[in-house]
């Protein structure tokens, strides 16, 4: 049994995942509690936010964030692939910085303007 905090709204249910049993979740008030319990411990993902370089702009970084959840094991090397992307100014939110990051189907967007 494993215990885990939702996440998927400000109540923060205490949820029981059992493991045994199917992934049956107990302690949500809500189907997002069930739903998020069982994808935490079978596929668990998290949206990347992270930087890259930029030239010609003011500041030296932009903050890019992925379109959608990547697998956490896929994190690691999404953020290595981030290392050496450098863009240059200007640069528009929502702007896709890197196609499909690390194979995982997500793409790096540009957070703000730059």
């Amino acid at each position: 049994m494993t215990e885990l905090i939702c996440i998927g709204c400000p109540r923060g249910c205490h949820l029981k995942v059992d493991e045994q049993n199917g992934y049956a979740v107990s302690g949500n008030n809500c189907p997002v509690g069930a739903e998020y319990g069982r994808n935490e411990l079978t596929n668990p993902t998290r949206v990347l936010t992270s930087t890259v370089r930029i030239t010609g702009a003011i500041h030296s970084c932009l903050p890019v964030k992925s379109s959608g959840p990547i697998r956490k094991a896929l994190l690691m090397e999404a953020v290595k692939a981030l290392k050496d992307v450098e863009v240059a100014s200007p640069v528009h939110k929502g702007e896709v910085i890197v196609r499909d990051i690390a194979g995982s189907g997500q793409d790096m967007l540009a957070s703000r303007d730059m």
